[in-house]
């Protein structure tokens, strides 16, 4: 028994881990590497493995860095089964079919621009096919993902339909638990339920996103947002929110509106400027059964997810007709990290205007347009052409949806505390100071911690 890791090692995006067993390889994720152009392409173009040695996927989330090479799989004639949360399978309906539009739409753009462009990786039907392999099982109940290969989800926290994976693998009468912590998420947030602690691991391995800093308290979180909307309002400017459309788009509403019904912001209109977010909201309400009951928000009639001032847009022309609003107004659009998307239009047109605030609401990989924004660069590039940052830039890093280095540290101890032969944690899923710093500190809570580098392979 063995493990390979290929994605997500010694960096952020492109998660992938294949588990060898009894001659069969089972993947753990099949992610999108994020960033710059070039490198990220021949990146994702590669896959892991052949497909005729891949017998099945164990996808712990719908987040395109975990799930976006599955149409890329489904291309190269894998016919195997992955298998998903209920509500994952229902999110990369959207978010796979998102992910081919979006690359079929941003060649066609920069072709009309007379620009040499590859080939999109994969397009629609393979998005489609992709989708049709997929499995939803429950929560807690343990499914048999090929020959040796047992596997259950629990609740991690992170987005709708998030797991952690527990799964045995047997090989000549000897079983072995490795536990794919997936994306870790953070206690006491609205919507989703708190993580859910894995059991009986002899191998973790582990997120390290924010391995090396702490959140801020979420109430400070949202003081900060009232803050940024009262002024960019009294500025006559609109608030711009590169967000990823699961997850962060729905807690930015429920805040939104608790901070209108308490007189804290101005009852400005908010616009929701993506198909995707508007069909992953549709997902939100088709899986109540997932939500954190103890939240007043949820529980009550349209609730967070329709109110008045709030709107979806589909259409182009909709969009497009929001930069030519002359009122203040919060638009929220994919992607989160500003590498595609309806959001790259908004601060084409609005990044220049110092009236604006862009506001970076979560975790902005290395090289990617969103860091640079963070970074507060003086112009970006966006669309191959330069634009003066002019407007103003806020960061709130409370919004994180994943557990920081304090809640990471808590979740390994609560594994290990019902885990009595854990030998080792692998970490992945961080930018090396990130992953170095937890690794250090982990080291000194006794863990036995390694950070592997890509194409690492290890013996169980």
């Amino acid at each position: 028994m063995e493990i390979t890791f290929v994605g997500a090692a010694r960096e952020v995006t492109g998660s992938c881990h294949l588990l060898h067993v009894g001659g069969r390889t089972v993947a753990l994720d099949c992610g999108l590497f994020q960033g710059r152009r070039a490198p990220t392409r021949g990146k994702n173009a590669e896959l892991p493995l052949p497909v005729k040695d891949l017998a099945a996927v164990i996808l712990s989330h719908a987040h395109i860095d975990h799930s976006g090479r599955l149409p890329l799989l489904a291309r190269e004639g894998f016919a195997g089964t992955i298998w998903a949360t209920s509500a994952t399978r229902d999110l990369c309906e959207a978010m796979l079919a998102d992910s081919a539009h979006i690359q079929e739409k941003d060649a066609e753009f920069l072709r009309r621009r007379g620009r040499e462009v590859e080939a999109p990786l994969y397009g629609m039907v393979d998005a489609v096919r992709a989708h049709e392999l997929m499995a939803g099982v429950p929560y807690e109940k343990w499914f048999d993902a090929a020959p040796g290969v047992r596997a259950r989800y629990v609740d991690a926290g992170h987005i709708l339909g998030s797991a952690s994976v527990m799964v045995d693998c047997e090989e000549g009468g000897r079983t072995r638990r490795i536990v794919f912590s997936g994306d870790i998420g953070r206690p006491g947030m609205p919507i989703i339920r708190d993580p859910v602690i894995p059991e009986g691991a002899h191998v973790v391995i582990m997120e390290s996103t924010y391995g090396d800093r702490d959140h801020g308290p979420l109430d400070a979180s949202r003081e900060q947002l009232a803050r940024v909307v009262r002024e960019t309002a009294a500025r006559g400017g609109k608030v711009l929110i590169p967000a990823f459309a699961v997850g962060r788009t729905q807690e930015l509403l429920y805040d939104l509106r608790s901070l209108q019904l308490h007189g804290r912001i101005p009852a400005i209109p908010v616009f929701i400027d993506s198909p995707l977010a508007t069909n992953i909201t549709e997902i939100f309400r088709r899986h109540p059964e997932v939500f954190d009951e103890s939240e007043p928000m949820v529980r009550a009639p349209g609730g967070f997810l329709d109110f008045p001032g709030l709107s979806y847009t589909r259409s182009v022309e909709e969009s497009k007709g929001l930069n030519a609003l002359r009122v203040p107004a919060i638009i929220i659009a994919a992607s989160g990290m500003a590498e595609s998307g309806r959001i790259l239009h908004h601060l084409a047109n609005g990044a220049g205007d110092s009236r604006n605030t862009i506001l970076i609401v979560g975790f902005q990989a290395e090289h990617t347009l969103g860091r640079r924004i963070e970074e507060r660069r003086p112009a970006i590039k966006v669309f191959g052409e330069e634009i003066p940052l002019r407007a103003q830039v806020e960061v709130l890093p409370g919004y994180s949806a994943h557990a920081d280095r304090t809640g990471l540290r808590a979740w390994l101890a609560a594994v290990r505390a019902k885990s009595p032969e854990l030998e080792q944690v692998y970490l992945v899923h961080g930018e090396p100071p990130a992953m170095d710093a937890l690794a250090a500190v982990l080291k000194q809570d006794g863990f036995n911690v390694l950070c592997p580098a890509s194409r690492t392979r290890v013996v169980l």
